[in-house]
C-alpha cells in the first residue's frame, strides 16, 4: 500500500521550529511535501495574494523530503502546492505547529487554521496544530505522540466534507497532559488595545496589543480543557450559515 501524500504548511515561516517538529512527525506516516511562507504570516486569516506575483523556491533544509518556500500567505501555499508541486491531490494537509494558541475566536484570524480550512474547502482531510507558547524557542517535545495518534485516526477514518480539526496543546510536559478532549469553541473575544508611538518624523503609529477575554467557563469548551491540562480537538466547519436564523429572517417584511 502506498504511503499517503501529506502536505505540511504553516504561518510562522519555513524556518520556524514548530514546522520542523511537525515535518519530523509526518515523515513517520507518509510521503511528505512542504510548502511554507518564506517569512512569518501570523494573523493573515484566509488572505490570498492577487495584486503581486507569487514565487516559490525549492530548498534543502531536510534532504529527505520535497520542500519549498513561498512569498505568499498560508492559503497561497496550499493552493500553489496543490496546483504546481504535488504529484496529485494530497491525502492529508497538516498545518503548524503554530507558536501560540489558536483556540476559541483566534481560529478566525489564524493563518495556521486558514491553511487547514483551505484543505476542507478542497475536500481534503486537514488538521491545524498549535502550542500555547508564542516564544521562538518553544518546547514542542510533548506534541509528537499526540500529533501522531490524531493524524493516524484522520488518515484511517477521514473527516466529514467541509470539516477540519483545530488542535491545541497546553504548555506542559507530556507526563502532565491529562489526555485528549474533543470540545466546542469557547465564546471569547479579543479586547484590542493600540500602543500609540511617534516615529522620527513626529508622526503617530500604532502597535496592536490586547488580551483574550473568555466569556464562559463551561467544561465542554476548548479554553476550559486547555486550562485544565488537556490537548483539545475542535471540529471546525467552513459553512458559516446560521441555520437557526433563516426562519427568523423569513418572517421579516421586506417592503420594496
Amino acid at each position: 500500500m502506498e504511503k499517503p501524500v501529506i502536505l505540511v504548511v504553516n504561518d510562522d515561516g519555513i524556518a520556524a521550529p514548530g514546522i520542523r517538529c511537525l515535518i519530523n512527525t509526518m515523515k513517520q506516516l507518509g510521503e511528505v511535501y512542504v510548502m511554507a511562507p518564506d517569512k512569518p504570516q501570523s494573523g493573515m486569516g484566509h488572505a490570498i495574494t492577487i495584486n503581486e506575483p507569487l514565487r516559490i523556491t525549492k530548498i534543502s533544509i531536510d534532504k529527505e523530503i520535497v520542500e519549498y518556500k513561498c512569498n505568499g500567505t498560508p492559503v497561497d501555499c496550499v493552493k500553489l502546492a496543490m496546483h504546481k508541486v504535488l504529484p496529485h491531490r494530497p491525502d492529508l494537509i497538516v498545518s503548524g505547529i503554530n507558536h501560540g494558541s489558536n483556540s476559541t475566536i483566534s481560529v478566525i484570524y489564524s493563518g495556521t487554521m486558514a491553511a487547514a480550512i483551505e484543505g476542507a474547502i478542497e475536500g481534503i482531510p486537514a488538521i491545524g496544530f498549535s502550542l500555547l507558547d508564542y516564544s521562538l524557542d518553544a518546547d514542542f517535545s510533548a506534541c509528537p505522540d499526540f500529533i501522531k495518534t490524531i493524524t493516524e485516526n484522520v488518515i484511517k477514518n477521514g473527516l466529514p466534507d467541509g470539516v477540519c480539526l483545530n488542535v491545541n496543546f497546553p504548555v506542559l510536559p507530556k507526563e502532565q497532559i491529562k489526555g485528549i478532549k474533543v470540545c466546542r469553541q469557547a465564546k471569547a473575544v479579543w479586547i484590542e488595545e493600540f500602543d500609540e508611538r511617534l516615529d522620527p518624523h513626529n508622526q503617530n503609529y500604532y502597535w496592536l496589543t490586547g488580551y483574550l477575554k473568555n466569556n464562559e467557563n463551561a467544561e465542554d469548551t476548548d479554553e476550559w480543557a486547555l486550562e485544565n491540562g488537556f490537548v483539545t480537538i475542535v471540529p471546525t466547519q467552513i459553512d458559516l450559515t446560521s441555520y437557526n436564523t433563516i426562519h427568523l429572517i423569513n418572517n421579516w417584511k421586506f417592503d420594496v
